[in-house]
């Protein structure tokens, strides 16, 4: 996982009285500040144990200056209990609890580190607030994993709480299953939908300037995409599409964009916005098509994991042991074979829709990916997440394909039980091995876990 947060607030929960091995204690403090510091992080709050109420206050005040966005709660010695409260009071996110190991050898006991957070943890739950606990010794690389993976879930946690996303008209056409319910998105996440105009983004489509569509377009025929049937005539209006979006997506400070692309846009545009999609996707941008605002939330949480936005695709057909996804040509560029190879992107016209502008490319093989889905069902939210393998393809497809080996078998059966549980027709794939990381997403966000 590419952890993408520089700067964690560290809290160094201290004692009032002296007790347990004090020697160990700083030598455990030094040594965990040092693995931060190893993996990336710079670190705002250590400078002094906490060791009440106003000490707390004064750190994250430090922390929430600094512009942390993860908090890291260390207890070298067993600390108060009743401090806990404290924490959760002023920090509304998840913490992570690092409980470290006791000193080596015989005789007196320590530190109790991991019974102290076992204690916070314990009370946390019972307060209803989020955390991650991990366990081990600084210099181990697997509690190093461990580590930056609760800084990350911490992390997306609190900036669902924090971020807006735009909707642009509303789910496509009959497809019922992807529609959004902005007060229930806002009680169990935090997130903001930012209702936004359909005709009002044709009429931005058509207002941007010829300057700005032309510098674009040459940026587009810059990639050099091979383009079949299509023209570089049809490249204007994309461009329109994507600085529409772009702009939309500044002004209204959005952290990620859903679209309803059709009818109305190939219609009345005369073209899909397809190729601009893939462009913000290859940007890192959480946008997704056909008014998919969960899906759109799915992918800003795998873009803030580190996993990229993903590929938000048909479950297209499958077997007992591989699922084969597909949809119409708007993944992002670098999760395709390169530009120029065989099955690389490629600029041409909707299959059905016959209009332009696709991006016919294959997604690339031999790639650990994680399957997940977030939606709304039975007036709560879900999620899922199962992990496989791309394989090369059976058959090949116009617009983005791939062919998934799962890891764990019996596709029809978890089909079955996916469908039943109301999980909408779209499923975002995204490179890497992570389903423990979503599980433990979920269970922060207090989703139900299928």
């Amino acid at each position: 996982m590419q952890e993408l947060v520089s700067k964690v607030g560290v809290l160094i929960l201290g004692r009032k009285r002296p007790g347990f091995d004090q020697e160990w204690n700083q030598i455990i403090c030094r040594r965990s500040l040092e693995a931060l510091k190893s993996v990336g992080y710079q670190i705002v709050g250590a400078e002094a144990p906490v060791v009440d109420d106003a000490t707390i206050k004064a750190a994250l005040k430090l922390i929430r200056d600094a512009g942390c966005e993860a908090l890291v709660m260390l207890q070298p010695s067993m600390g108060h209990g009743q401090l806990a409260l404290t924490l959760a009071q002023q920090w509304p996110d998840p913490v992570v609890l690092w409980a470290t190991p006791e000193r080596p050898g015989d005789g007196k006991v320590s530190s109790c580190s991991l019974v102290g957070q076992h204690l916070w943890g314990s009370s946390l739950r019972q307060a209803g607030h989020a955390f991650e606990l991990v366990y081990g010794d600084p210099d181990d690389e697997a509690l190093r994993a461990d580590l930056t993976r609760a800084i990350a879930i911490a992390r997306t946690a609190g900036a669902l709480r924090r971020a807006k996303v735009g909707m642009i008209g509303t789910h496509a056409p009959g497809f019922i299953d992807l529609a959004a319910e902005p007060f229930l998105l806002r009680r169990t996440m935090g997130t903001q939908l930012h209702p936004l105009s359909l005709p009002q983004f044709m009429e931005r489509v058509h207002a941007i300037q010829e300057a700005a569509v032309k510098k674009d377009v040459q940026r587009v025929l810059d990639l050099k995409m091979p383009m079949d049937g299509v023209t570089a005539d049809a490249l204007a209006m994309n461009s329109r599409c994507y600085l529409a979006m772009l702009e939309i997506i500044e002004e209204e400070g959005l952290d990620g964009l859903a679209l309803q692309c059709w009818p109305e846009l190939p219609n009345l545009l005369g073209q899909w916005p397809y190729l601009a999609v893939s462009r913000l996707g290859t940007e890192g941008r959480a946008v997704s098509i056909e008014g998919d605002v969960d899906g759109c939330i799915g992918s800003l949480i795998s873009a803030s994991l580190g996993m990229g936005p993903g590929f938000l695709t048909d479950w297209l057909e499958h077997d007992r042991d591989t699922i084969f996804f597909w949809h119409p040509g708007m993944a992002p560029m670098n999760m395709c074979n390169p530009i120029g190879s065989a099955g690389g992107p490629t600029l041409a016209a909707h299959f059905n829709i016959v209009r332009p502008l696709v991006v016919n490319a294959e997604i690339l093989v031999d790639q650990p990916v994680t399957i997940t889905r977030l939606w709304r069902c039975d007036d709560a939210y879900h999620m899922t997440a199962f992990e496989g393998h791309t394989i090369p393809g059976r058959r090949k497809l116009t617009g983005n394909s791939v062919l998934v080996e799962v890891a764990e078998s019996d596709v029809p059966a978890r089909f079955d039980r996916l469908v039943h549980a109301g999980m909408p027709h779209h499923v975002l794939l995204s490179f890497g091995t992570q389903a423990e990381t979503f599980r433990r997403l979920a269970r922060a966000l207090c989703l139900e876990w299928v």
